[in-house]
């Protein structure tokens, strides 16, 4: 991971999108610490799970296509409440 001081990564910001996305995450330190990191699109869809839409995550789950699935509410009664 190649690290950038905050002054330079704002200075040459279109060169640390290019390196976030050929080389992979980038570091911006501040005064010597480090307090960001830069990812890609890409990257950060893959780590968030982004990848796929809610449809196909609800499609791929075993309970999918099964026809006796029985699904029933709660009709427990609700608690009381002093307002």
């Amino acid at each position: 991971m190649h690290t950038w001081q905050i002054q330079e990564a704002k200075a040459r910001l279109s060169t640390v999108l290019r390196h976030a996305e050929q080389e992979g995450p980038q570091e911006i330190t501040h005064h010597g610490r480090s307090v960001a990191v830069l990812l890609s699109r890409v990257d950060y869809d893959r780590l968030t799970g982004n990848r796929q839409s809610l449809v196909e995550f609800m499609r791929r789950s075993p309970l999918y296509d099964q026809d006796d699935l029985v699904i029933e509410r709660d009709v427990s009664l609700t608690r009381e409440l002093e307002l």
